[in-house]
């Protein structure tokens, strides 16, 4: 590897960290989308709190702090809502 390539390579991977860390990186886009709204997705389900957390995968704790927006849901968990948002009936393969 040439010393250009190198520095690209070293200039890469610091606009990387930047950008990780929340900074503003030239040409790199963050999108936020709203927090899921956990108790209409799970209401719209018709189940209790309980079993939607257990079918989910989540403590019931985690569950209620979603429904009061103590906390948000990230990753597979914010995937997971959005299907079931779209599609209250997709709670059923959950079930086993």
């Amino acid at each position: 590897m040439d010393k250009r390539h190198f520095d690209q390579l070293v200039k890469g991977v610091r606009e990387m960290k930047r950008h990780m860390a929340g900074k503003s990186v030239r040409g790199a886009r963050t999108i936020e989308l709203p927090a899921p709204d956990v108790r209409t997705i799970r209401e719209a389900a018709h189940i209790s709190q309980s079993q939607f957390a257990k079918l989910i995968g989540v403590n019931l704790r985690t569950l209620q702090n979603w429904e009061q927006h103590r906390t948000q849901p990230t990753g597979p968990a914010k995937a997971l809502l959005k299907i079931v948002a779209s599609n209250p009936k997709a709670i059923e393969a959950l079930h086993g």
